[in-house]
């Protein structure tokens, strides 16, 4: 990836402008009170439980994370506006994120409602959503055109490419599409937190970049006063917020189980891939049956060599990956490792 030109650092200055007013226009956030948000029986623990299944949601219908960002922000301010309940969350929640796919995903990914319920299994009726999706317009009069923090991660990413192209490659050789994709996970469990809903999508996305920027080079407060000073954000707010982020992800990390091993257990592999070895019969089936069990293998071994191989061109390995995928349903069988 080339690092844009002067041009294409002056465009991307004129879009963090636009887009902050477009923040600064329609960013609106729940409030907690009384420990739910205001207004409404919602706790954050349910809130939070929504958001990750929104999440699953957006995955299943193949949608983008910017789509899934957008209707994160579309509920978020419906939340602001309306008093509502508990039971009406998830269908709130999946309409907005059917809205925000209307606005960023092309034609031919959208489906009709009826389609995407069928997909998500969800248990909306096609009445139901429509009519959530009148309120949500005439609640937000008709403006869902909002700048979401992927946007920022986007932008910010791009002028960090423009002035310093070297800091981005510099990390464990990690290409700029690695880095921006570990930001958009980050940014995607953050948007769940109710603790940072406080902080509009520009402060959140510059903290994450900030805390990544620590770790990559000892020259990273020049780095980051640029983007500050662009982004025209006050130092306060930021510190805040970066601190909170710092401490939620390193939470999530110490909530995973990063020293477990596991391995393959090539032993029951056959009977994963639903073969009967105990099955008695003549020389030549336990001959076929061996012969397949090993093709089986390699062909499992095989499937992995896209993941390693970064010279090769995204869609043969997808291409490469959906062959393998046809012929292993689900995960082969995994034991955790005895040796310490």
């Amino acid at each position: 990836m080339k690092p844009p030109g002067e041009e294409e650092s002056l465009r991307l200055g004129t879009l963090l402008l636009n887009t902050l007013a477009r923040e600064k226009r329609l960013w609106r956030a729940p409030v907690l009170k009384n420990g739910c948000i205001q207004g409404s029986d919602i706790s954050p623990p349910q809130y939070q439980e929504v958001i990750v299944w929104l999440r699953e949601m957006s995955s299943i219908l193949q949608f983008s994370s910017e789509t899934f960002a957008l209707g994160v922000c579309v509920l978020n301010s419906l939340l602001a506006t309306v008093k509502t309940r508990l039971k009406y969350l998830k269908c709130m929640a999946i309409t907005s994120l059917i809205l925000a796919a209307k606005i960023n995903e092309e034609d031919e990914v959208i489906a009709s409602v009826k389609d995407l319920l069928e997909q998500s299994r969800c248990k909306f009726s096609t009445a139901e959503i429509l009519r959530m999706e009148r309120v949500i317009l005439n609640k937000l009069h008709w403006d869902l055109y909002m700048a979401t923090p992927m946007d920022f991660i986007h932008i910010f990413h791009g002028l960090l490419m423009s002035r310093r192209p070297q800091l981005m490659l510099s990390s464990s050789q990690k290409r700029p599409c690695l880095q921006a994709s570990l930001w958009t996970r980050q940014l995607q469990h953050c948007m769940a937190c109710h603790q940072l809903w406080q902080f509009k999508g520009s402060i959140l996305a510059l903290a994450i970049i900030t805390l990544e920027l620590e770790r990559l080079t000892p020259d990273w407060f020049s780095v980051f006063t640029d983007l500050l000073r662009r982004a025209q954000m006050e130092s306060t707010e930021f510190i805040c917020c970066k601190e909170m982020v710092d401490e939620y992800l390193t939470g999530l990390e110490l909530s995973l189980h990063t020293n477990a091993v596991y391995i393959l257990d090539a032993s029951s592999m056959l009977a994963f891939r639903g073969h009967d070895t105990r099955e008695e019969d003549g020389e030549g089936n336990r001959k076929r049956r061996a012969q397949k069990g090993d093709q089986d293998m390699d062909d499992f071994y095989d499937g992995f060599w896209c993941f390693y191989d970064e010279d090769v061109s995204e869609k043969t390995a997808n291409h490469r990956l959906q062959d393998t995928q046809e012929q292993i349903w689900s995960c082969p069988p995994l034991r955790p490792s005895s040796r310490q």
